[in-house]
């Protein structure tokens, strides 16, 4: 690759290796994709470990809240960290992450059984939890700091290795027989690859900083009444991507007859092939009209995972819902820097965590609709108890079906905000992004 590829210059002439800063973030976020699909893997060995024996009618609900602590996290180091990248520096964050990965995984490895244990696996679901949320709030200003004019296509390749590290978490989590300890462990190791590799590396003020926007301009642009339109959306688009994705292993299991971390597996493959292409497409339609057809997919997609009842259905709904979720976050990130540049990384990590603040509580209403499902089905709690078998079985998939079939109507609802805002768009010439000068492609 030539030095005209791979250094960043910025505006005081100061030069960045932005190859190596590139393959930093993905390997961070790879970590971050290992124990987001690990988790959901593990979902039914801690519901049935920590939940079940001590109060079986909550159990899915409980356990689905102490894995929905890790959104939580993310929702606060993000919109508290995205501020502080250029006042404590970039890699010095990746490095509190790296640090708060390693201590929130051996915390879940490591917690004893117990009527009380759901609390302390919360806790470190948080901490691991912060860790991803360190994570997003430096990769995203930083790719969109050193790619100036290609944000769309390079914050979606980035983006595309999250689907990478859900093939790799989700690949360990299938294999038959492995204890929840040995999959979440195996967070530790790539944490303390980019943990290493943080040393002596340099990172760039970022787009906002380089350019001089100040805080309170910063600050304002939070404010637009556009923004805050795009900050709703993302609640509604988080929740279609990563709500499901942490709940089709537990779900769709029964219900398509083979692993449903194996669908996962799957459809991180269509979105870590398909977010390489993401910048023609986004050309062609616009970012904004991309997210009108990717929330259209989406929600035909988790309808059809609600009705799936064989492999075949199982494969072709997820085949629809991961080509529906695909670009929603990357995209949603473009849409913040190119619409709002001054608004840097704050309005980034701010996306971000009003994403994952919906997940935080959009995960356990998914566990609460399936456990009144179940119960409802089954003709209430002591019905419910007594079952057993293929009559449970039944249950179960009836109630997966109502849980799907909830979190179906969030993207489409976001049919009529992105197509009035691509017709909005098209009226005035089409979609327009601005761009800082803050160094040089």
């Amino acid at each position: 690759m030539g030095t005209a590829t791979s250094q960043y210059h910025d505006h005081t002439g100061a030069v960045y290796q932005r190859h190596k800063l590139f393959i930093l973030s993905v390997i961070a976020l790879v970590t971050a994709g290992m124990a987001f699909s690990l988790r959901g893997a593990s979902l039914t060995q801690l519901q049935a470990t920590f939940f079940t024996p001590f109060d079986p009618i909550h159990a899915t609900e409980l356990a689905t809240a102490a894995i929905g602590a890790a959104f939580l996290g993310f929702a606060v180091s993000v919109l508290i960290g995205s501020p502080l990248c250029d006042s404590l520096g970039m890699g010095r964050l990746l490095g509190i992450s790296s640090l708060l990965f390693i201590v929130g995984t051996f915390g879940t490895v490591f917690t004893p059984v117990s009527a009380s244990a759901g609390t302390t696996l919360k806790m470190f679901f948080f901490i691991i939890g912060l860790a991803h949320g360190l994570v997003e709030a430096v990769i995203n200003p930083l790719i969109a700091t050193i790619y100036p004019n290609d944000k769309t296509h390079k914050l979606n390749v980035l983006h595309a290795w999250w689907p990478g590290g859900l093939i790799i978490g989700g690949l360990i989590g299938s294999v038959a027989g492995l204890d929840y300890n040995v999959k979440l462990g195996l967070v530790l190791l790539p944490a303390v690859i980019f943990g290493f590799m943080l040393i002596g590396t340099k990172f760039p003020p970022t787009e906002r900083a380089a350019a001089g926007v100040s805080n309170s301009d910063m600050f304002k642009e939070a404010t637009k009444p556009l923004f805050l339109l795009l900050l709703g959306a993302m609640l509604l688009t988080a929740s279609a991507e990563l709500a499901p994705g942490q709940w089709v292993d537990s779900a769709l299991t029964r219900t398509v007859h083979f692993q449903g971390i194996l669908l996962l597996v799957y459809v991180s493959g269509l979105m870590f092939v398909m977010r390489f292409f993401a910048g023609p497409i986004a050309h062609k339609l616009s970012p904004i009209g991309l997210m009108f057809i990717s929330c259209l997919l989406a929600a035909l997609g988790l309808v059809a995972l609600a009705k799936a009842d064989s492999p075949v259905t199982g494969l072709l709904a997820a085949t629809l819902w991961g080509t529906g979720v695909c670009y929603m976050w990357p995209t949603m990130l473009a849409i913040t820097s190119e619409r709002f540049p001054r608004g840097g990384a704050f309005l980034m990590g701010l996306i971000g965590s009003f994403g994952n603040i919906a997940i935080y509580f959009v995960l356990p209403k998914i566990g609460q609709v399936f456990d009144q499902a179940k119960v409802a089905a089954a003709g209430g709690d002591e019905a419910f108890k007594a079952l057993s078998g293929a009559p449970l079985n039944d249950v179960l998939v009836k109630a997966s079906e109502k849980s799907f079939m909830f979190v179906a109507a969030l993207p489409a609802v976001l049919l009529i905000v992105f197509g009035a805002w691509w017709l909005a768009d098209k009226a005035k010439g089409g979609y327009k992004a601005e761009v800082l000068t803050a160094g040089q492609e």
